[in-house]
């Protein structure tokens, strides 16, 4: 198949891909027409069924499979489907494992590097915490290891949940030795459990959106009412450092815009805050770089609040 990715305007599209999400609108000369998103493992492609009425559009709905007719157009400089043609297809005729992105790296050698850093925790009582969710829970575990970090923002692909948790963890690892008054047990645990909640948050692909309980909750509140639930059975665990790990799990998101219950008021928070903060706008970036062969400005971006370009070659 031809994936997403290596669409470039004026192609013709002839495959089978995942109706990600469709929806019926009508022009401003009241014609009908449906709004579709295509998606296969490299990424997600906007269309447009414009002849709703036409021989070739077949019956179909949202995380159907279906093979796709037309040609990529560019509007306002993001490249789109122009579909003529679309038909559901059976089971058997594509392979699942062709539309749902996936992390670039090895999900079981993130996991056993993750395992290594909670082997690495001095403090009995938060080791027990991190050991009930990543080594006690299987079903904790099976969706932690598949779910995606967000929706689209940044790492949302399967395994982008344990890829950026991985990755912050690393981040704050590095902060504890370059600053020695962080408690570093502290927050390499709460860099570890700062986004469980997103299990609960996000569904699993292929449908890859929010939950009821997401859109009501969040995954910083559910999450911190999940390790107060295990703490619960942690015999003698204290309160104080029950507070402690909640707080940077309250305050991770930063500014109550952004989201966070809690601004920061413990140096670990902070920490957690910044790690988390960078490593989201470096795959934000990362990610947008990968999808597009344009060298100028590339617009206004809202995660980053600026209009941003990738950096010139250096000799």
């Amino acid at each position: 198949m031809k994936y997403i990715e290596a669409y470039r305007e004026s192609d013709n599209i002839m495959d089978i891909y995942l109706i990600k999400h469709k929806q019926s609108a009508v022009t401003k000369n009241g014609k009908p027409y449906e709004n579709v998103i295509l998606q296969d493992k490299t990424g997600t492609l906007d269309g447009k069924i414009w002849d709703v009425n036409s021989g070739g559009i077949e019956d179909f709905e949202a995380m159907d499979y279906c093979l796709v007719g037309g040609s990529v157009t560019s509007f306002n400089g993001q490249l789109q489907a122009n579909i003529k043609r679309i038909r559901r297809v059976s089971e058997g005729e594509y392979d699942p494992a062709d539309y749902l992105p996936v992390s670039s790296y090895s999900i079981e050698e993130m996991y056993k590097e993750l395992l290594g850093f909670i082997g690495s925790l001095k403090s009995e009582y938060l080791k027990k915490l991190c050991e009930a969710f990543f080594t006690k829970d299987e079903d904790f575990i099976k969706r932690f290891k598949k779910n995606s970090a967000a929706k689209s923002v940044h790492h949302g692909f399967v395994g982008g949940l344990l890829e950026h948790t991985l990755s912050v963890t690393k981040l704050c690892d590095f902060y504890s030795k370059r600053y020695p008054m962080l408690k570093r047990d502290l927050l390499l645990s709460a860099a570890m459990l700062h986004d469980i909640g997103k299990v609960k948050e996000i569904s699993l692909f292929p449908e890859n959106d929010y939950t009821d309980d997401g859109q009501l909750l969040g995954h910083i509140v559910m999450g911190c009412e999940m390790v107060g639930e295990k703490i619960k059975n942690i015999d003698g665990f204290p309160h104080r450092l029950e507070a402690e790990i909640k707080h940077c799990i309250l305050a991770h998101h930063g500014e109550y815009e952004f989201g966070s219950p809690k601004k920061p008021a413990l140096m670990e928070a902070l920490a957690l805050n910044m790690a988390d903060n960078l490593d989201a706008k470096m795959e934000t970036l990362t990610e947008l770089f990968n999808s597009t062969t344009e060298t100028g400005w590339l617009g206004f971006n809202r995660l980053i609040d600026s209009n941003v370009r990738k950096t010139g070659d250096t000799e």
